[in-house]
């Protein structure tokens, strides 16, 4: 899913620098507005793995404690 975001991302932010260019400034900021939140959204799901695999590895740790107390 990483992956779809940051191609949105760089189409909207290359799109974006189109409309720039041919003077459009209210398609462009939209566009790369839309880019910019993509961006974001990669980020927050690369974060999201990033976190689960620390809870699991904490979860398979103490699990383990736990039954060494047994």
């Amino acid at each position: 899913m990483k992956t779809f975001w940051l191609i949105i991302a760089i189409v909207c932010i290359t799109v974006g620098g189109v409309f720039l260019l041919r003077g459009d400034l209210d398609e462009a900021f939209v566009v790369a507005t839309i880019g910019t939140i993509a961006w974001f959204l990669n980020y927050r799901s690369q974060m999201r793995e990033i976190i689960n695999a620390a809870d699991s590895e904490q979860q398979k740790i103490m699990g383990a404690q736990n039954s060494d107390d047994d």
